[in-house]
């Protein structure tokens, strides 16, 4: 998925003649625009267009990329002895490779983040998740 993020902001820079949208879902809606469908969006990135149209509808987040990853590696190793993390995720830990696409660095975040800290596992979908998707199903029920 690294690539796919290297490749959307390269093909983002030639389409655009305004400033580029920071989120990787208003990069993909400009380029799909810009290239007038989302199967010219897919085929420019060398990816399927059902990715491109997941995208656009904002319901796949891009991963962090290495350096992003190392930034909040040292954050947290900062704050460990001063102060306390909250961090909330859909995503058991197992799943946190996705988007900590390196491993042993996606094992170091977890290991300190869970390294005298408290888990708590709700065991429930996300509020948000849910609502999103009673409004989808009311939607296109019409």
């Amino acid at each position: 998925m690294a690539q796919l993020g290297d490749g959307l902001n390269q093909a983002v820079q030639k389409a655009f003649t305004r400033p580029i949208p920071k989120s990787a879902p208003a990069q993909m809606r400009y380029l799909v625009k810009q290239l007038k469908s989302t199967e010219a969006a897919a085929a420019a990135l060398g990816i399927t267009q059902r990715t491109v149209e997941r995208y656009v509808k904002d319901q796949i987040k891009m991963e962090l990329d290495r350096r992003g990853a190392e930034l909040l590696f040292q954050v947290l190793t900062e704050r460990e002895e001063k102060n306390s993390v909250a961090i909330a995720s859909n995503e058991s830990f197992s799943d946190w490779t996705k988007t900590f696409t390196g491993p042993r660095l996606c094992a170091a975040i977890v290991d300190r983040l869970t390294f005298g800290g408290n888990i708590i596992e709700t065991g429930t979908e996300s509020y948000r998740l849910a609502t999103t998707r009673a409004r989808a199903k009311q939607q296109a029920l019409g």
